[in-house]
C-alpha cells in the first residue's frame, strides 16, 4: 500500500502565501469594536422602583440582536446603526422614545412575581463624537412598587445583550452580570443579597476566561506568538511566567485606580506587541536573554487592556479582591487553554520533525483533522456562531491553515527544521501582519 505524500516540489513560498492569505482573513473579520454591556442601577425611592441604564441606544433603535455579537459592524442592521451614530442628541432621544414601547415589552420587572408597569423617564444622549467609538447614553424608567412587596426580579431579552445590574441605596446590595436573557435572582428590596466573596470569585472566573476565549483575539495572537518561538516547554514557561506576572500587576493597579492610561494609547501598543514577538520568532531560533524582559513590558500593556474590560462594568466594591482574583484566574485559564489547544494541534508534526517514526499516523491524523474542520463548520455553523459569539471563520480558517501546514511538515519531514520552517515561521509572519493591520487601524482609523 502506498502512503499518501504531498509532492516535495511544493515551495515554502507557496505555503507561506497560503498561510498569510488565510491568516490575513482573520484580520478583516476580527477588526471590530467590542459590544459593551449595559449597566443598570436599580433603586427604590418613595414607593417607586427606578432603573437608570447606561447603554448604546443606537444598537437598540437599530434593532440589532446583541446576543453573542462582538461587532455591531457585522450585524445586518450595520448601515442603520451607522446612521444613528451620526444623529444629534435630540434626534436620537426622539428615536429612542418612539422605540421604547417595543423595548419595554421585552424587559422584565417584577415585584413578588407580579409584573410592574414601566414608564420611561429621562433620556440623555451625549454629543456626536468619534462615530467609530461607542456612544454611551443613559435612560431611566420607573414603576410603582406595590405595598408590602419584598423582592424584585429584573432582566431583559437576550437580544439587548449583557446587562450588569447593580442595586443602589441599601446595605449588602445585589450585583449581577446577566447575559443571554438571564433574569436576576430575587432581589431583596431592603438589601442583603450581596454575594459572598467565594460566590463573587466563582462568578468572575468565566468573565475573565470569556475575554480571552473567544473575545480576546489580540491577546490570543500574542500568546500564540509566545508559543511559536520554539517547540520547547522551558522557553514557553519563561515567557508565560513573565507575561502573567506583568499583566497581573497592571491589572490590579488599574482596577484599584492607581494607573489610568487611555485606550487610544494602550490598544495600538498591544497590537505593536503582537508584531514584535511574531517578528522576533522569525529571526530567533530560541529564547534570548532579553526576550522575557520585553514580554514583561508588553504584559504590563496587556494588563491595562484587561483592566479596560473590567472598567466597562466595574467590580463590586464589597468583594473587590475576590472579583479581581477570579477575573485574573479566568484570564490565565484562557491563556493556558489557547496554548494547550495549539500544542495539541501541532504535537504530531513536532514529534515527526524530531525523528519519531510516526509519519503514516501523523499524515492520516492531519488529513482527518482537515476534513473534520470543514465538516464541523458546515454542519454546526449556527451553534458555533452562538458559542464563539462571532463568525466561526475567525477560528476555522487559521485552524485549517495550521493543520495544512502540519500535514506539509509531516510530508517533508526529511528536511532540516521542517516544523520551524513550514509551521512556526509562516504562522509568526501571519500573526505579525495581523498585528500590524490592527496597529494601523487603531492609530489612524
Amino acid at each position: 500500500m502506498k502512503s499518501f505524500c504531498i509532492p516535495t516540489k511544493v515551495s515554502l513560498g507557496g505555503v507561506l502565501s497560503t498561510a498569510l492569505g488565510l491568516w490575513f482573513t482573520l484580520a478583516s473579520l476580527a477588526a471590530a469594536h467590542e459590544v459593551l454591556p449595559a449597566i443598570g442601577d436599580l433603586s427604590v425611592v418613595d414607593g417607586q422602583v427606578r432603573v437608570d441604564i447606561s447603554a448604546n441606544l443606537e444598537s437598540f433603535v437599530a434593532d440589532i440582536d446583541l446576543d453573542g455579537l462582538d461587532d455591531t459592524g457585522a450585524a445586518p442592521q450595520a448601515a442603520a446603526y451607522d446612521e444613528l451614530r451620526a444623529l444629534s442628541p435630540d434626534e436620537l432621544s426622539a428615536r429612542f422614545i418612539v422605540y421604547w414601547p417595543q423595548m419595554a415589552a421585552a424587559i422584565t420587572l417584577q415585584a413578588d412575581g407580579v409584573d410592574l408597569p414601566m414608564t420611561l423617564g429621562n433620556v440623555s444622549v451625549p454629543a456626536v463624537g468619534d462615530t467609530d467609538v461607542v456612544r454611551a447614553s443613559t435612560f431611566t424608567f420607573t414603576a410603582p412598587l406595590p405595598d408590602g412587596a419584598q423582592s424584585l426580579i429584573a432582566g431583559w431579552e437576550a437580544r439587548f445583550g449583557v446587562l450588569v445590574l447593580r442595586q443602589m441605596g441599601v446595605d449588602a446590595p445585589y450585583d449581577g452580570y446577566l447575559d443571554s436573557g438571564a433574569l436576576s435572582d430575587p432581589i431583596n428590596i431592603a438589601g442583603g443579597n450581596q454575594a459572598s466573596g467565594w460566590q463573587t470569585f466563582v462568578n468572575y472566573v468565566p468573565v475573565g476566561f470569556d475575554h480571552i476565549v473567544p473575545k480576546g483575539l489580540d491577546h490570543i495572537l500574542f500568546v500564540l506568538g509566545l508559543f511559536f518561538l520554539a517547540a520547547r516547554i522551558r522557553p514557553l514557561i519563561w515567557q508565560v511566567s513573565a507575561f502573567t506576572l506583568a499583566h497581573t500587576i497592571t491589572l490590579a493597579l488599574a482596577a484599584l485606580g492607581y494607573v489610568n492610561v487611555p485606550g487610544s494609547i494602550v490598544e495600538p501598543l498591544i497590537a505593536a506587541s503582537i508584531v514584535y514577538v511574531a517578528v522576533e520568532n522569525i529571526f530567533a531560533k530560541g529564547l534570548n536573554p532579553w526576550r522575557p524582559l520585553g514580554i514583561f513590558g508588553f504584559g504590563l500593556l496587556h494588563g491595562l487592556g484587561f483592566a479596560s474590560v473590567l472598567a466597562e462594568f466595574g467590580l463590586p466594591e464589597s468583594a473587590f479582591v475576590p472579583a479581581l482574583i477570579g477575573f485574573n484566574i479566568g484570564v490565565e485559564v484562557g491563556q493556558l487553554f489557547v496554548i494547550t489547544a495549539m500544542f495539541l494541534c501541532v504535537w504530531q508534526a513536532i514529534r515527526v520533525d524530531r525523528g519519531r517514526n510516526e509519519v503514516m499516523q501523523a499524515t492520516a491524523l492531519y488529513g482527518v483533522l482537515l476534513l473534520a474542520t470543514g465538516a464541523l463548520c458546515f454542519l454546526s455553523w449556527p451553534r458555533l456562531s452562538a458559542l464563539l459569539e462571532m463568525s466561526p471563520l475567525v477560528f476555522i480558517i487559521p485552524l485549517a491553515a495550521i493543520f495544512f501546514l502540519c500535514l506539509l511538515t509531516v510530508s517533508l519531514h526529511d528536511q532540516l527544521h521542517a516544523y520551524r520552517r513550514i509551521v512556526a515561521v509562516p504562522a509568526s509572519v501571519a500573526i505579525a501582519i495581523v498585528g500590524a493591520y490592527w496597529f494601523v487601524e487603531r492609530v489612524f482609523f
